[in-house]
């Protein structure tokens, strides 16, 4: 049974029909783009995803379960975190606690508990601190635990973005232009990032990207949106190569 299977998804704003038709199957542990030019419709998907738009039509099923329609919060307890386009950090908190949230739901203790400060709730912080300090270690960021988030250079704040969402514990992660405004360092160093995410945390990532060589280096397999329909679909050296695809690229590579 695959991971995610999105059948004849659609959604329409007023006259518009932003999303038409979309199907996409992702298996557990794949590592899949999806690509497209301006306004194709890709953000658009990953809010369908995690419920922050409602879909006019279609299914979304996720590990067999169907998740259609579902708020955000209810999707992100099912297995599906995500990053963002424009960075959202709890910019006021540290390093460190910007992940912590990010493990509240696995790590619940009474509210007496941390109110009266009992032995079980500094057993919980510990834990969480570990785990939290875990998944910065990822990213090279364990130095920094204690530094404000705001104070992270731009780069640094993509990839503790992406900590917190892993804090969730997902099932499916979803990286909306995880390289944007990254050096091309940076975006190596971020390659690596998520080939590691893969293999050592056993992670399936959908990630929408127009790096192509990061596209080329990670992706195993591409869907190409253009103006909300599917242009192509299939491996990615191939999907690539399809003239389509070059076509609708051609004079637009930002979203």
């Amino acid at each position: 049974m695959a991971l995610l299977e999105v059948r004849n998804l659609a959604i329409q704003f007023g006259g518009l029909r932003a999303v038409d038709d979309f199907e996409l199957t992702i298996e557990k542990g794949q590592l899949y783009g999806l690509i497209g030019p301006n306004g194709a419709g890709k953000t658009t998907v990953f809010n369908l995803l995690t419920g922050e738009y409602k879909p006019t039509e279609g299914i979304i099923k996720l590990d067999g379960q169907d998740i259609t329609g579902r708020s955000t919060v209810e999707i992100n307890r099912a297995g599906i975190a995500r990053t963002f386009q424009n960075i959202r950090l709890f910019k006021q908190l540290s390093v460190l606690d910007n992940v912590k949230i990010g493990l509240h739901n696995q790590y619940p203790y009474p509210t007496a508990a941390a109110i009266f400060r009992l032995p079980s709730y500094f057993k919980t912080e510990k834990a969480m601190n570990e785990k939290a300090l875990e998944l910065l270690k990822v990213f090279h960021l364990e130095e920094e635990a204690d530094t404000l988030s705001s104070n992270l250079p731009y780069g640094k704040q993509r990839k503790l973005e992406i900590a917190r969402a892993m804090a969730t514990n997902p099932k499916l992660l979803l990286l909306d232009e995880p390289a944007a405004g990254m050096n091309p360092n940076e975006t190596e160093e971020l390659m690596e990032n998520i080939a590691y995410i893969r293999e050592h945390f056993g992670m399936t990532i959908l990630l929408i990207e127009h790096d192509m060589k990061l596209v080329f280096g990670i992706c195993e397999e591409l869907t190409v949106l253009n103006f909300g329909r599917t242009l192509a679909q299939g491996e990615t050296r191939e999907v690539l190569a399809n003239p389509e695809v070059i076509k609708a690229y051609l004079g637009d590579d930002e979203d």
